[in-house]
């Protein structure tokens, strides 16, 4: 039995999607004090901090170049390995708290996947690997947290969803600035090789806190079943209420057949991009923000997908697990998926079928559709204080762990032995074998997720779709934008921002879902911007980057 494997593996759509919005009650951090300026001044402090230069992996060339606005390098095949890394990063035994969004591998004690690469790093990679089950990481975390009995890392997942993260990090982890800001980076070329962009989000009271984990730059994206949607003449449409009428001409409770999943807040972000709606924040020609709650554009985004739930194209079933088998089979029309990168996870389930990534277009034929790119990084990873030593062997083996795409580091973290975890089929792409099936998903989830190279287009066996893939990203690069305060830090989101998130989204649902009026939604966004919304507004203006465009001219 074999398996393909993609480029981006470990990180599964549920899992990412739920990276955003991940809240961790951090049990104790109240008592954890902080070091000066930890709990105010964080923003300015973090705007200021000299981040990790930036030198690029030449040691490969991809089939198609990426570039700086966010288009991913794409291979065809995986290329003839090189070595990133000259020496065994480790000296003894290492420990680390990570998830794993993939199928729970073995122990280590009954793992060859995992003891090879131990052996590869010259000592114990000892790891708790959390599964993405119910609040079971932000658990955990806070559990390992509270205990004062820290493991040597500990995976941080995105700021915004972590209160109190300042007098955590000062409190509990090493401040890495002196080993990674500037030019210190390049005694680490791997972690080097990370974009800047990455870097911002593991700043915090201006100094860097660990190594990013960077994921791809884009953001959400519909993708659908390309023989569902040709029965209306394709998955596109020129306005929203085109796509509606189609959307209602496939739906067939009858025949258990609907257009689109049943996940409404993502089905508001892909019709706020048709209004033409900020990602996240505007920025004013006089440099102040406004948030993307208080736009007209959100509104009618709202009211729209109202409209749509109450024309019954979502799938009825809110609680389904086994939508992406759904799409795959054309049973349910298209789903939202985290970016635009491989459809692996789709032809493993129907090898046959064609898919598609639906490009914004206008909601009425005249507002210039948007198109929101992603936050780019899955978090970063902390070290447990401790001495120089010690640092520098795990920063050793961060840099082993995010090695590129195609390095014979990054080939043994996520595939293993040739012969033993994988083959390779006849065009030289990787099979898990069927011991490598057992062993290596659930660890290379965990590991993914702490430590990650930039990524890459990838989708071994399928040259068509990685063409495909690499077409509609440039697509989507025309009408992108960036949230301006990506890289930002933020005293008041930490604190309260996933809490008055959520309150807003949870009022949201009941619009959508009729259980509450469209002037309701008004009232929302007020108790959104009194219980913190301003004050996150005052401190991410402060912290405004000089080159951030504004957002209607």
């Amino acid at each position: 039995m074999t398996s393909t494997i993609s480029g981006a593996a470990g990180v599964s759509r549920r899992g990412f999607l739920g990276l955003a919005g991940l809240a961790i009650t951090t049990a104790g951090l109240a008592a954890c004090g902080g070091g000066g300026g930890s709990t105010s001044g964080g923003a300015s402090a973090s705007s200021s901090v000299k981040l990790p230069t930036y030198k690029e992996f030449t040691g490969l060339t991809p089939d198609l170049a990426g570039n700086a606005k966010g288009l991913q390098a794409a291979y065809f095949k995986l290329p003839k390995p090189v070595q990133s890394v000259k020496d065994a990063p480790l000296k003894g035994k290492v420990t680390g708290l990570t998830e794993t969004f993939d199928t729970m591998s073995p122990a280590m004690k009954d793992n060859p996947f995992w003891q090879r690469l131990n052996a590869k790093l010259g000592g114990d990679l000892e790891l708790q690997i959390a599964e993405d089950i119910g609040d079971g990481y932000p658990a955990k975390f806070a559990t390992v947290l509270a205990s004062n009995d820290l493991p040597d890392m500990m995976w941080v997942p995105p700021n915004q969803g972590i209160p109190n993260i300042g007098p955590m990090l000062e409190a509990k982890f090493q401040d890495l600035t002196p080993y990674l800001s500037g030019d210190a980076v390049l005694e680490y070329p791997n972690l080097a090789a990370l974009k800047p962009d990455s870097w911002k989000t593991a700043v915090v009271n201006g100094k860097i806190w660990g190594a990013p984990i960077p994921s791809t730059p884009f953001g959400q994206v519909y993708i659908g079943n390309r023989e569902t949607w040709a029965e209306v003449g394709g998955f596109g449409a020129s306005n929203a209420d085109e796509f509606l009428a189609k959307a209602k001409e496939i739906t067939r409770p009858g025949e258990q057949k609907y257009a689109l999943e049943p996940s409404y807040i993502n089905a508001l972000h892909m019709v706020g991009e048709w209004f033409g709606a900020p990602n996240g924040w505007a920025v004013n020609k006089d440099r102040t923000l406004t948030n993307l709650y208080e736009t007209d554009e959100y509104a009618a985004s709202v009211e729209f997908v109202a409209k749509m739930f109450a024309a019954g194209v979502f799938y009825p079933d809110a609680q389904a697990t086994d939508i992406r088998a759904r799409v795959a089979n054309g049973s349910v029309g298209a789903q939202v998926v985290s970016g635009p990168h491989d459809l692996n996870d789709y032809r493993a389930l129907n090898e046959t079928a064609g898919f598609e990534i639906l490009v914004p277009f206008s909601a009425d034929g005249k507002v210039t559709p948007t198109y929101d790119m992603g936050y780019g990084t899955v978090g970063f990873t902390p070290f447990k204080k401790a001495d120089e030593s010690k640092i520098r062997e795990l920063l050793a083996l961060m840099n082993y762990l995010s090695a590129p795409f195609g390095t014979v580091e990054y080939l043994q973290k996520n595939y293993g032995e040739l012969g033993q975890d994988y083959t390779l089929d006849g065009n030289g792409n990787p099979l898990r074998t069927e011991t490598g099936t057992t062993n290596a998903p659930g660890l290379v989830s965990a590991l993914t997720i702490m430590s990650s190279p930039e990524n890459v287009n990838f989708n071994p066996g399928f040259d068509d779709d990685t063409r495909y893939v690499n077409q509609q990203q440039q697509k989507l690069l025309e009408i992108a934008w960036r949230n301006p305060t990506n890289g930002s830090y933020s005293d008041t989101n930490a604190k309260v921002g996933a809490k008055i998130g959520k309150q807003l989204r949870d009022k949201v649902t009941d619009v959508v879902t009729g259980r509450a009026k469209i002037n309701e939604l008004q009232n929302a966004v007020k108790r959104w911007k009194s219980e913190g919304g301003d004050k996150i507004r005052d401190e991410y203006q402060a912290a405004l980057a000089s080159d951030a465009p504004v957002f209607r001219t």
